[in-house]
């Protein structure tokens, strides 16, 4: 019997075990294996993390990973050689990628044999300039260049892309260079020129002619006008021993902050100590690969000039003039600087009126020559008897307001421009504006430069007044204010040279004279 009912209870979990579904056994088994693989998972999962914090924490890898930051925030990502036990300057290992990290020649640098005593007095003799041009334009632009240009007294070269006919060049100008081939090198920018590449090696051409007693070297473009005596006497201010970079950045803030604050525009004049230039003589080819976005040469000059760790040497007397238009309040009110430089001189309007663009910058030139450092430099002068206000600037004009205007309105420039891009509201210059005055009665008048001499010691300028479209407006609305002037036509200022502080307010007694038809 207990034979029997052991028999019938395995039948009985057999018939169990027979009776179930296929689907239900395959769901079992399903999950049976689901939990076995998550086990595995996360006993795999632990031993990974005890194995990381192992290694991290480990003194082995946390030495490697302080050496690799301390390599990865180096100026230059490459590796240094041993220091010579003989001498003070490194050697770098040249790199093995491409394009090559920045890198810097032996430091520090060896004093040049060519470079005069430091006691010698800076005269235009140690500067060699380099004038960048186009063989198309050259033939209107020398022109510009024999403004300004001293044939027995300075050196350097006009760098073109290629020959052009004997005739086109004379002893009067400097003597024409072809640059370099330039189309091993890379260019990528979609709106500029590779001719670029080009002007920005012109510093490491001039500095390879090898010319003798050299300390500066100075690029600007062939429509740059630069003082010369100005250019000395600032340049004295530096030490050109040591790496300098001088000039300064474009009147337009979308041009600035399209390339730098920081960089100074090529067209203004861009001064460069020799030490500087043999140092990217050495670097510049290879800095140049890799910077194939950027536009034009100035941006790449300050781009190597930055990786030396050269910082820019502003001079408010460089005037890159990226405008357009009538530059009369850019003239009007020059900074407190001795004018240097101006750019972009054929894209203006004549600065006096009656006369076409070369024999504006004639005449404009001609002032400059007569006093240096008096040119542009500008005068504020009352006649508070007849309230009038005089702003004198020497060489150019001479505003007479008939009302008393403060100093600190006539610092800003009028905005009679627009900027290189067209833009004519105020925020787009990098200097202080002010917009021209609406009513007619409150307007100047204009007396422009009609001859310049030297009396003795004294410089005396005669200014002729100018025809305006509001003359007849301020006859008829004005006559209260412009009674003592209506008969005014010219003016003579009568100017002593500038000692070291210069003084913007001055007495009419002593400085202007008029000249009437009528008494």
């Amino acid at each position: 019997m207990l034979g029997v009912m052991k028999a019938t209870k395995v039948m009985g979990y057999q018939d169990k075990s027979s009776n179930m579904s296929p689907r239900r056994i395959r769901s079992r088994q399903w999950r049976h294996s689901r939990t076995g693989t998550a086990v595995v998972a996360v006993l795999a999962l632990l031993l990974a993390t005890t194995a990381w914090f192992s290694l991290v924490f480990s003194g082995t890898t946390a030495r490697c990973w302080h050496r690799f930051k301390d390599w990865e925030r180096r100026p230059q990502a490459f590796s240094w050689g041993r220091r010579r036990q003989d001498s003070s300057s490194y050697m770098l290992q040249p790199p093995t990628s491409s394009p090559s990290p920045p890198s810097v020649p032996h430091l520090p640098f060896p004093t040049n044999t060519s470079l005069p005593s430091a006691g010698g007095e800076l005269s235009v003799k140690h500067i060699v300039f380099g004038i960048a041009g186009s063989s198309h334009l050259w033939k209107r632009r020398k022109e510009l260049v024999r403004l300004w240009w001293r044939p027995k007294d300075m050196r350097g070269h006009v760098w073109l892309e290629e020959r052009v006919s004997p005739e086109e060049g004379d002893d009067s100008l400097p003597a024409i260079m072809v640059s370099e081939d330039i189309s091993r090198f890379r260019y990528t920018n979609p709106t500029g020129r590779p001719s670029g590449l080009r002007i920005s090696r012109i510093l490491s051409e001039s500095f390879r002619l090898g010319l003798p007693d050299v300390r500066w070297f100075v690029l600007g473009d062939d429509d740059t006008i630069f003082n010369v005596d100005n250019l000395v006497a600032v340049l004295k201010k530096y030490d050109p021993s040591e790496m300098v970079y001088i000039g300064g950045p474009s009147e337009s803030h979308s041009a600035n902050t399209y390339f730098s604050y920081s960089m100074a525009f090529g067209g203004g004049g861009i001064a460069i100590s020799h030490p500087l230039a043999e140092a990217l003589s050495k670097i510049q080819d290879g800095c140049l690969e890799r910077y194939p976005k950027l536009y034009g040469s100035d941006d790449r000059l300050h781009a190597c000039i930055t990786e030396l760790g050269v910082p820019l040497a502003r001079e408010y007397g460089f005037h890159q003039w990226d405008i357009k238009g009538n530059a009369h309040g850019l003239l009007s009110s020059h900074p407190i600087a001795p004018f240097v430089s101006i750019h972009h001189v054929e894209t203006v309007d004549p600065f006096y009126p009656g006369l076409s663009s070369m024999e504006s910058l004639k005449r404009f030139t001609r002032a400059m020559k007569v006093d240096p450092a008096s040119f542009l430099q500008r005068s504020i002068c009352y006649d508070h008897n007849r309230h009038l206000t005089f702003s004198v600037s020497f060489g150019y004009v001479i505003q007479v307001f008939p009302h008393i205007v403060l100093p600190r309105e006539l610092e800003r420039s009028e905005q009679t421009y627009s900027a290189w891009n067209g833009i004519n509201l105020r925020n787009e210059f990098d200097l202080d504006t002010r917009d021209p005055y609406r009513s007619v009665c409150k307007k100047p008048i204009l007396f422009y430069l009609k001859d310049v001499g030297r009396e003795g010691n004294a410089t005396l300028g005669s200014y002729e007044r100018a025809r305006g479209k509001y003359d007849l407006k301020k006859k008829v609305f004005c006559f209260p204010q412009m009674r003592v002037l209506r008969y005014v036509q010219h003016i003579e200022v009568l100017g002593y040279p500038l000692g070291k502080n210069w003084h913007l307010v001055c007495s009419t007694e002593d400085v202007l004279q008029t000249k009437s038809d009528k008494q």
